[in-house]
């Protein structure tokens, strides 16, 4: 009796130790990304603090994306390498420093190179969603990933308007100081909280990021994931983009501060990153995947009468967030069934085509909107979202096979 009870009672306690530091790790996803964000609302004010043009300040959006991109390529996969424990800390503070020389910059070239390697460091969030899944046990691994998808959706929706606000309050410098302390000290809690799991891959650096394209070879699965990922985002960044031109021109003509209130609306997709996530753990991540596909295209049907009526505009872009939200956390549960000593590899490859697919929906949706307004912008992103269910419907056959042990 006595035994039964110890043995509750350390279930219990290693189940609320586990959920802790997926807390933990999800809130780290969130401070890490949210570094992406900070600058989008501020760009008129640096530019003045900096005394540059507008058109140099923008580069800080393009920079800080560049470096996030060369993270998710060059150093995600190190996370199969390395001790997480002492790599993850290492990147924080180096996000940490390169925050505070933007705080502090007196010129636009040094506060742009700081921004690049800032980036870079926000690519650390997508080190960590792979390894709060390795933590848990195979039946809670969707909803692990559920909750790190809502820390980071959270980040990424809430630095706007944290920074918006202290902005007004204190000055943009404030903004990149207090992300440098926010920064400083998640690199030293998680120095002291973070487990330490031993990589069992024992390769040379460029051997591992060749390996990675071997996966993407071997791996239908990944393949079709990764499709899915790039066009719902590309999708997203179509949406989130031409949105900004739609509110601040006829017949809305609404200020930044009132268009910056719409991105909390991406809240409504972190609510249900949980659920979702379990759902997938229960085997339905197949059926999450269709209803995802199918909601991203319809939603543009709504979004199409948004030209003269806002409610149209609210109501589908919260169901577009919520159909890429389900999707992503259906997709990221499924590529971590893969191999489990190549996650932070797998998250690469699905990751960088998922920042593909988005930097070229960026891309397309200036050229749409000069020509075709929101109605051009909404066939666009129509269009995007029917082949996502055709990829979908092609690719779902593959990816029901079991995957095959990983030889890398």
């Amino acid at each position: 009796m006595s035994v039964g009870v110890k043995a509750d009672s350390l279930q219990q306690h290693t189940s609320h130790r586990r959920r802790g530091v997926t807390g933990l790790l999800a809130t780290a996803t969130g401070l890490c990304v949210a570094n992406l964000y900070y600058g989008q609302p501020l760009l008129d004010a640096i530019a003045r603090g900096l005394h540059t043009s507008s058109s140099t300040a923008a580069l800080l959006i393009t920079l800080t994306q560049a470096g996030y991109a060369a993270g998710l390529l060059l150093l995600l996969p190190l996370g199969d390498l390395v001790d997480r424990a002492k790599f993850v800390p290492l990147m924080s503070l180096t996000t940490a420093v390169a925050l505070a020389v933007m705080a502090i910059a007196p010129s636009a070239p040094l506060f742009l190179a700081a921004a690049a390697v800032a980036g870079t460091g926000a690519s650390t969030a997508q080190v960590l969603v792979p390894f709060a899944t390795e933590l848990a046990p195979a039946h809670h691994r969707g909803r692990v990933v559920g909750t790190m998808a809502m820390g980071l959706l959270l980040g990424s929706v809430l630095a706007r308007t944290v920074a918006g606000y202290l902005a007004d309050l204190a000055g943009w410098r404030t903004v990149y100081g207090a992300a440098a302390v926010a920064m400083g000290v998640l690199a030293l809690v998680l120095r002291l909280r973070m487990p330490v799991v031993t990589s069992s891959t024992r390769i040379g650096y460029g051997a591992l990021l060749a390996s990675t394209f071997r996966i993407i070879r071997r791996e239908p699965v990944l393949r079709v994931r990764m499709a899915l990922g790039g066009l719902s985002f590309a999708g997203f960044s179509v949406l989130w983009t031409a949105l900004t031109m739609l509110l601040s021109g006829s017949p809305y003509h609404y200020s930044m501060g009132t268009i910056g209130l719409f991105g909390l609306l991406g809240v409504v997709g972190s609510l249900v990153a949980r659920p979702v996530g379990s759902l997938t753990d229960r085997g339905r991540g197949g059926l999450l995947t269709t209803l995802s596909c199918l909601l991203l295209a319809l939603s543009w049907v709504v979004l199409f009468f948004g030209n003269h009526h806002i409610a149209p505009v609210i109501i589908g872009a919260a169901l577009f967030t919520l159909a890429v939200q389900g999707l992503q956390v259906a997709n990221q549960s499924r590529i971590y069934q893969l191999d489990s000593g190549a996650l932070s590899r797998v998250n690469s490859a699905y990751m960088t085509a998922y920042f593909i697919g988005g930097a070229m929906g960026s891309g397309l949706t200036g050229a749409v909107y000069g020509r075709g307004a929101w109605t051009g912008v909404c066939v666009l992103g129509l269009i995007l979202g029917v082949l996502t269910v055709v990829a979908w419907a092609f690719g779902s056959r593959a990816d029901r096979r079991r995957p095959t042990p990983a030889h890398t």
